[in-house]
C-alpha cells in the first residue's frame, strides 16, 4: 500500500463526507449555517487526518492522527443527533449515517490496534529484522510496500 487513497477507512470516510455534504444542502439544514458548517468540517477532518497521518510515514504519528480522526467521527455522530432533534433530517437518514459512522469508528480503532502491534514502525524508519513467527505477515507487508 503506497497511498492513503488505498486505505478502506479513507475510502469510507470520503464516501461519508459526500453523504454529509449532500444532506446539508437540503431543507432547513442548509439554513442553519453554524451546524451545517460544523458537521461538514468534522466530516472533512476524519478523512483529512487519515490522509495526513499516513503521509507522516511513522506508525506512532499515524496512530495519533487516527485517534483525531476517530474523535471527529464521534463529533459527526453527535451533530447528526442534533440535526435529527431539530428535524433537519429524518430517522432513516439519521440511523443510516449514525450506523455508518459507528462502523467507521470501529474500523479506525481496529486499524490503530493493528498498527500498535506491528513490528513495522513506518516507511520513514528502517524495517525491523524479520521475526520467524511473523514471517508470513512480514512477507505480505513487504509485497504491499513494493506496489
Amino acid at each position: 500500500m503506497t497511498n492513503f487513497e488505498d486505505l478502506e477507512i479513507w475510502k469510507l470516510a470520503r464516501y461519508l463526507t459526500g453523504q454529509i455534504y449532500q444532506l446539508t444542502r437540503n431543507g432547513n439544514f442548509v439554513k442553519d449555517y453554524s451546524l451545517c458548517n460544523q458537521i461538514q468540517r468534522a466530516s472533512v477532518s476524519v478523512m483529512s487526518n487519515i490522509a495526513e497521518g499516513y503521509e507522516r510515514g511513522g506508525n506512532q504519528e499515524f496512530i495519533q492522527y487516527l485517534a483525531i480522526a476517530k474523535g471527529s467521527c464521534g463529533e459527526v455522530r453527535c451533530q447528526l443527533y442534533i440535526a435529527f432533534d431539530q428535524k433537519y433530517i429524518d430517522k432513516t437518514d439519521a440511523d443510516n449515517l449514525l450506523d455508518q459512522h459507528r462502523k467507521l469508528s470501529i474500523m479506525i480503532y481496529k486499524f490503530m490496534e493493528h498498527l500498535k502491534g506491528s513490528g513495522f514502525k513506518g516507511t520513514k524508519y528502517k524495517a525491523p529484522k524479520p521475526d520467524p513467527e511473523l514471517a508470513e505477515f512480514d512477507a505480505l507487508l513487504q509485497s504491499y510496500l513494493k506496489k
